[in-house]
C-alpha cells in the first residue's frame, strides 16, 4: 500500500480524439494543483489510432499552455509504449491468467438475455462478461479475438495479499479494501487487449503510470470503480499502487457530463470569444 508521499508526481492523460472542453480544464488544473509541491506530467493516450488526430494533440498542448500549465518534456505518447504493453500482457499470459474471446457485443447480449440470467449487470468495464469463452487455451487464439483476464484465477494467485488502495478524493477519501465477491460478480473478466488496437485502457494505464512513477492518479469520479481492476493488475505485474484522487465531473445544465462532441464548451471557443484563463477557472469553480 502506498504511503502519502512528500512530493507528488501527477499526470493529465487526455486522448487526442477531440478538442479539450471545460471538464478537461478542470481535470488538468486539479492534477497540476495536486502535484504542488512535486511534478506534473502530460501523457497523450493515443493508442486508438483510428480516433486520434495530430491536430487534436497539438491543440491539447496549446490549450494547456494557455491555461498557464507547464509539464515535463518529452511528453509520453501511449502509441510509443506498445512494446511495454505487450510485454505486460505476455507476462499475464505466462501466468496462465488469460484466455481468448471471440464474442461480439451481440453474442454477449444474447447470452445475457436468457430468462434464467435476469437483468444484465454493468460494471466498470461495461456489461459483466458471462464467461462464454472462459477456459479456452491461449494457444487457440486468433488475431481477430480479444484477450480477457480470468478474474477467478487472478484472485487465486493473489490469495493472502492485501488488495487495497488509498483514495484522497472528497467523495471516497480513505483506504478501500477490494472484495473478492465484488470483483467476481461486479467486475468480471475484463478485456486486456483488443484486435487492431492492442492493450486496453486498463492495462495501458497501469503500465504507463508505473513507467512515469506516478504517485497520485487524479481523474474523474466516473473511474473510481475501475480502480479495482488497476490494483489487481498492479499486483499481478508487481507494480506499485499509487494513491488515487477521483474528482467531481463538470456537467452541462441538464446534469450530463461533458463530452468531446460538446464543442459549445470547447476551450478554443471560449478563447476565440475573448475569455481569459481566469474566466475559465471561475466557470469550473476554481
Amino acid at each position: 500500500m502506498a504511503c502519502e508521499p512528500k512530493l507528488r508526481r501527477t499526470r493529465f492523460a487526455p486522448s487526442p480524439s477531440g478538442f479539450l472542453h471545460l471538464g478537461h480544464a478542470y481535470a488538468a488544473l486539479v492534477a497540476a494543483s495536486r502535484a504542488s509541491p512535486g511534478e506534473f506530467l502530460l501523457r497523450i493516450e493515443d493508442i486508438d489510432s483510428a480516433r486520434c488526430r495530430p491536430e487534436f494533440e497539438a491543440a491539447i498542448c496549446e490549450d494547456l499552455a494557455w491555461l498557464g500549465l507547464d509539464w515535463q518534456r518529452p511528453v509520453m505518447r501511449q502509441s510509443d509504449r506498445r512494446g511495454a504493453h505487450e510485454a505486460a500482457l505476455n507476462r499475464l499470459i505466462s501466468l496462465g491468467l488469460c484466455y481468448p474471446c471471440g464474442c461480439s457485443r451481440g453474442d454477449i447480449r444474447a447470452a445475457l438475455s436468457a430468462p434464467q440470467e435476469g437483468a444484465p449487470l454493468t460494471g466498470p468495464d461495461g456489461v459483466i462478461y458471462p464467461g462464454t469463452c472462459r477456459g479456452r487455451a491461449m494457444a487457440g487464439a486468433r488475431d481477430t479475438e480479444a484477450i480477457r483476464l480470468d478474474m477467478g484465477k487472478a484472485l487465486r494467485l493473489l490469495a493472502g495479499e492485501r488488495l487495497a488502495f488509498l483514495e484522497t478524493g472528497p467523495g471516497h477519501a480513505g483506504r478501500h479494501d477490494l472484495e473478492e465477491e465484488r470483483l467476481l460478480t461486479r467486475v468480471g473478466d475484463v478485456i486486456l487487449s483488443r484486435p487492431g488496437i492492442g492493450a486496453s485502457y486498463h492495462l495501458a494505464v497501469v503500465v504507463d503510470d508505473a513507467a512515469q512513477a506516478i504517485t497520485e492518479v487524479t481523474r474523474g469520479e466516473d473511474l473510481f470503480e475501475a480502480t479495482q481492476i488497476h490494483v489487481i493488475l498492479q499486483k499481478l505485474l508487481q507494480l506499485p499502487t499509487p494513491n488515487y484522487h477521483h474528482h467531481s465531473l463538470i456537467r452541462d445544465d441538464a446534469g450530463k457530463r461533458l463530452a468531446k462532441r460538446d464543442d459549445a464548451r470547447a476551450l478554443r471557443r471560449y478563447r476565440a470569444e475573448g475569455e481569459t484563463p481566469a474566466d475559465i477557472r471561475r466557470r469550473i469553480g476554481l
